[in-house]
């Protein structure tokens, strides 16, 4: 396959298959476009979750055992604003602190998240362009019956106990693609958009929610293909299948697509095993549906789905 690879991502279950990618792509053909939703301002700090999933995966810095954050971590500095009094529940490590430090203090010099990511992950060694989905703040909402709660407090602060019944994405109304993204998608070499399995409500959608950004996903001429998120009726992490079930959707693989297709023209999608009597259904409802292991657990597995995913993209 020639042409660029681009991927919308969220943080975890992304990240995976953009390491995947990133062993079978060449790194000059492959751009990952990071969910905006999850950032938010913390001690004083810019966070954002997603783009450092993707850098410290990318790099091999990323503390697999645990599942987020940078290997060899500390945590000296939580420990002392612990007995300052100071807000614990958002963890942020000694060696991770760094990172977000150096991308606040480049902010507020005046560089765009766009330039400071570029910098940052150039620094680290990483071939494939992490980039933002945009350069302005987005930041998702998540509704519930007793009000509106700020992702990072949904999701790490309550861990993601209340029930959901919507979602808002604000500042995105304002936002623009960022110019790496704005890029890729009207490259007329743009060989294929995967979006990665991530949570389709709180890592896609916020994505989806730039102006343009929706609109030319429906307009490339390259196929854009999704990996399922939910296997056997199970997200493989996170709250994905909570979510479904609140908001009123059946919990599975289907569920996901229809939903992806009701924002954007989705081309072709990739099930998990487990899921391959949901084939049927879904090519009877226009999609090209390809099947494979899909659940990542190492490095060879990872690139096995990305691999699975560039031949259902050629056949």
């Amino acid at each position: 396959m020639t042409g660029r690879i681009l991927a919308l991502s969220g943080g975890i279950g992304g990240a995976k298959l953009a390491l995947g990618l990133a062993q079978v792509v060449p790194h000059a053909d492959l751009t990952i476009a990071a969910n905006p939703g999850d950032d938010f301002e913390h001690l004083g700090l810019t966070i954002c979750p997603d783009l450092d999933t993707l850098t410290y995966t990318l790099s091999g810095l990323s503390d697999t055992e645990r599942g987020w954050g940078r290997q060899g971590e500390t945590w000296n500095f939580m420990a002392a604003l612990g007995e300052l009094g100071g807000d614990t529940w958002f963890n942020l490590g000694d060696r991770d602190l760094a990172l977000h430090a150096e991308r606040t203090r480049r902010l507020r010099a005046g560089e765009t998240l766009s330039h400071v990511t570029a910098a940052l992950c150039g620094r680290l060694g990483i071939g494939p362009s992490i980039v933002p989905a945009t350069d302005q703040p987005v930041r998702t909402v998540v509704e519930t019956p007793d009000g509106p709660l700020p992702f990072q407090h949904y999701f790490v602060r309550l861990r993601c106990e209340p029930r959901v019944t919507g979602f808002r994405f604000d500042g995105a109304a304002a936002a623009r693609p960022s110019p790496a993204l704005a890029e890729a998608l009207a490259d007329p070499g743009l060989a294929a958009v995967v979006i990665c399995p991530s949570n389709p409500f709180i890592s896609i959608d916020p994505i989806l929610a730039i102006p343009g950004v929706a609109e030319a996903l429906s307009a490339v001429k390259a196929p854009v293909v999704a990996v399922s998120p939910v296997v056997g009726g199970a997200a493989v992490k996170g709250p994905t299948a909570k979510m479904l079930a609140e908001l009123g959707f059946e919990v599975s693989a289907s569920a996901v697509a229809r939903h992806y297709r009701s924002r954007i023209r989705l081309d072709g999608y990739l099930l998990d095993e487990a899921d391959a009597g949901l084939a049927a259904e879904l090519e009877a409802e226009g999609l090209t549906v390809a099947v494979a292991q899909t659940v990542m657990t190492d490095l060879e597995t990872k690139a096995a789905v990305a691999r699975a995913l560039l031949k259902m993209i050629v056949i």
